[in-house]
């Protein structure tokens, strides 16, 4: 497994690797992987026979008062667990390597980044964006391997592969949760005991949606009522719940198949997010 932590470095990796025609698969991360980004490099292996992971924690998708300074960092462990899954390299660039000090443009899809965590998180998806397509250009990759509890992200980048007609396939892996049916994620490990417990309900009050949906239930504001009264009893501390289409990420007013549930709540200062699909 090669370590590479340059722009320059990489851009000659994969010259040598096309030469070779062989396909290479891209899974970007932030770094502090856990089974979630595991399953998603394990989709990638399968699909092509050059994998490259990236670690970057991205600065420009966090807002000014957002945990970057604090986002958990290991990256000689990431780095373990990557050569178990026999990954071809591992690129971690600099920050200064990826946005010298003069750096002046950016990437941005107008209406997706508005929606859901667009509110509350005006500048995120603009950095997502930015950072996703840079890598794009560096490793060049023929599909590249998303989370679905990043829902909203990987609709995005899709709607960017297709606006800049980008040659990448986008796959997206399902979300792997922790026993107590939690979503996986980095910043699980803020949550004190009691918040992990109190957090397992935004899994359980999905679900309970979903039931409700699959008994005849349809009418999206009763759904929403019960999330809100489910997640509020546990302590949450709704950012949103909305109901919309899985492709616009625009509100419905009815469930219906391809409706996507999507919430975003914090448990003390963490926020958390989770969605479900009918």
């Amino acid at each position: 497994m090669r370590i590479v932590k340059s722009v320059s470095s990489m851009k000659r990796l994969v010259r040598k690797t096309k030469k070779h025609r062989l396909s290479i698969g891209l899974v970007p991360t932030m770094g502090y992987l856990h089974k979630g980004h595991l399953s998603l490099v394990r989709i990638a292996r399968k699909k092509c026979r050059f994998l490259v992971v990236s670690i970057f924690v991205n600065p420009t998708q966090f807002g000014p008062r957002e945990d970057l300074a604090q986002y958990p960092r290991d990256t000689r462990r990431d780095l373990r667990l990557l050569r178990k899954e026999e990954v071809d390299a591992v690129f971690i660039p600099k920050e200064k390597d990826m946005y010298p000090q003069d750096y002046d443009t950016v990437v941005r899809a107008e209406r997706l980044s508005t929606l859901l965590c667009g509110v509350s998180r005006p500048h995120h998806f603009q950095g997502v964006t930015t950072v996703v397509l840079k890598l794009f250009n560096i490793v060049q990759p023929d599909i590249a391997v998303f989370g679905m509890k990043d829902f909203q992200q990987a609709v995005i980048i899709r709607r960017m592969i297709v606006d800049l007609n980008l040659d990448i396939r986008i796959i997206t892996g399902s979300i792997v949760r922790e026993p107590g049916g939690l979503a996986m994620s980095s910043r699980n490990i803020y949550l004190t005991p009691s918040q992990r417990k109190n957090a397992t309900v935004l899994h359980t009050a999905l679900c309970h949606a979903r039931q409700a949906y699959r008994r005849g239930v349809r009418d999206a504001k009763k759904v929403k009522r019960c999330l809100t009264r489910k997640i509020t009893e546990k302590k949450g501390r709704i950012d949103y719940i909305e109901i919309v289409h899985k492709d616009t990420l625009l509100p419905q007013k009815r469930l219906q198949k391809n409706t996507l549930i999507a919430l975003a709540v914090f448990f003390g200062k963490t926020r958390l997010i989770d969605n479900i699909l009918l």
